[in-house]
């Protein structure tokens, strides 16, 4: 396949190019488009026969959700039985990077829920992905914009690199702001549920919503057996190419054991670490700094890019630290326990 690259700025959106990437939606194909948290691959989520293409371009089992994308609240309403109005969480945080589950109407196809009766749904922020979906005039089913399994796209070359070839077009528009994807929260269950931190936290999560269960999922510690009710709960998800060790435990002290597993390796190695802590390594080893713990928004923006990036630069080990379980640090730490090959409890 052919796929057509179209370059668009998010500041000033050419509607023209928009345009040519609604036809392609609209006639039931592939687009790759940015959101403010990452690259998703998107389908008319209304289209069985289009929806299925996500599935066979990624690799993606069956059994795994997606995400329905709207341009607005009467949008969402047309695919949900709960009165949306009635939920202040929607009012407060869409648009934004936060998926909400409801119980869906049968205007949207099984393939999309996984045979479930309930739904993921996201307003995104981003001006491109909010003007692909209202030029499209439908709702747009679409999980991240890569190969499965492997980390989620928040540049537009990693798209290319994972799906160039496999999908009808690939809007190129630059670094996501976020780099995690979105929070979700279960509205259908007896108490609202998180099953993915994002990025808006649990904190925040929980001065809307004071009633919020984190659901074990959520915290990522060892395999996820039920059903998947949203993505990122059941399956290995974000790993990166070559091996990656997470140790678990204070950098203050675990930099020891970091240290020791870079030496014992006759492989290239890199040490994901922070601005604090990039001196507790040995010189000899490279040291990729991912931002500061004071700034973890920083860290997520650049965690994914990394995972991406390094073995391309012939890295045949990451070891990566552990970093504050607080604000979106309780996401970044469900991504690396579920990128990691091996978790090393320190």
């Amino acid at each position: 396949m052919n796929t057509l690259k179209l370059k668009i700025s998010p500041e000033l959106p050419e509607m023209d190019k928009i345009a040519r990437a609604a036809e392609f939606i609209k006639n039931g194909e592939l687009v790759a488009f940015p959101t403010e948290t990452v690259y998703g691959l998107g389908a008319n989520a209304l289209n069985s026969d289009a929806v299925k293409k996500i599935f066979q371009a990624k690799g993606r089992p069956q059994d795994n959700p997606l995400i329905v994308h709207v341009s607005s609240l009467e949008m969402a309403q047309n695919l949900v039985v709960e009165d949306i109005n009635a939920y202040e969480i929607a009012h407060r945080l869409w648009p934004g990077p936060v998926t909400l589950i409801f119980h869906k109407r049968r205007s949207i196809p099984d393939v999309v829920t996984a045979n479930l009766q309930t739904v993921g749904l996201r307003f995104p922020a981003h001006p491109i992905a909010l003007r692909l979906i209202a030029a499209s005039g439908v709702p747009i089913a679409a999980p991240s914009a890569n190969l499965s399994g492997k980390p989620s796209p928040t540049e537009d070359w990693h798209v290319a690199e994972d799906l160039d070839g496999k999908v009808a077009c690939i809007i190129l528009g630059g670094k996501t702001l976020f780099g995690l994807e979105s929070t979700i929260i279960d509205m259908t269950a007896e108490k609202p549920m998180l099953l993915r931190p994002g990025p808006v936290s649990p904190e925040r999560l929980k001065t809307l919503l004071p009633e919020l269960v984190i659901s074990e999922a959520a915290r990522a510690h060892g395999n996820y057996d039920g059903p998947p009710i949203s993505p990122g709960m059941k399956y290995r998800h974000y790993s990166p190419d070559i091996e990656l060790i997470l140790v678990e435990g204070n950098p203050f002290d675990s930099f020891k054991t970091i240290n020791e597993i870079a030496s014992n390796s006759n492989r290239k190695v890199a040490i994901l670490c922070s601005e604090e802590t990039k001196e507790l390594y040995k010189e000899k080893f490279d040291r990729v700094i991912l931002g500061s713990r004071d700034d973890l928004y920083i860290v997520a923006a650049n965690l994914f890019n990394a995972l991406r990036e390094l073995p391309t630069r012939g890295f045949k080990l990451l070891i990566s630290e552990t970093f504050p379980e607080k604000g979106i640090g309780f996401a970044i730490m469900n991504r690396l326990r579920k990128a990691a090959w091996k978790v090393v409890k320190d």
